[in-house]
């Protein structure tokens, strides 16, 4: 039962990780240049891309804090980096990337680790 409880957030925990980072990219593409101005600061305050990535964090963030709380650190720690898998995904679907086989290995092995290390 701890098993699936800790996989469970730590796949709701890194999506929203992931999504944060994807809303960040979306912010940083639409940002245009960046000058030490009032008026660039205020733009981005505005930006609704960037703003949705700090709320995908600040709810990450509370998460973390009842993940970390909860389970133990060497448990809770590598659930972590399933925000790559969901990258990677991410990578595909947003930004129309080309992943090689080589980081799809790699994407395998993190998940087979977290499933080891939630045991």
């Amino acid at each position: 039962m701890m098993m699936m409880r800790i996989l469970l957030l730590g796949v709701v925990q890194s999506l929203l990780l992931c999504g944060g980072q994807v809303l960040l990219k979306f912010a940083l593409l639409r940002m245009g240049n960046f000058t030490w101005t009032l008026d660039c600061f205020v733009r981005n305050l505005t930006n609704w891309w960037l703003l949705g990535c700090g709320l995908c964090y600040a709810c990450a963030t509370a998460l973390w804090l009842y993940i970390v709380r909860t389970f133990p650190f060497s448990m809770a720690y590598p659930m972590i980096s399933l925000s790559y898998v969901f990258g990677m995904f991410a990578a595909i679907l947003f930004f129309n990337e080309t992943v090689p086989l080589t980081r799809w290995a790699g994407v395998l092995l993190i998940v087979l680790g977290c499933m080891l290390v939630a045991k």
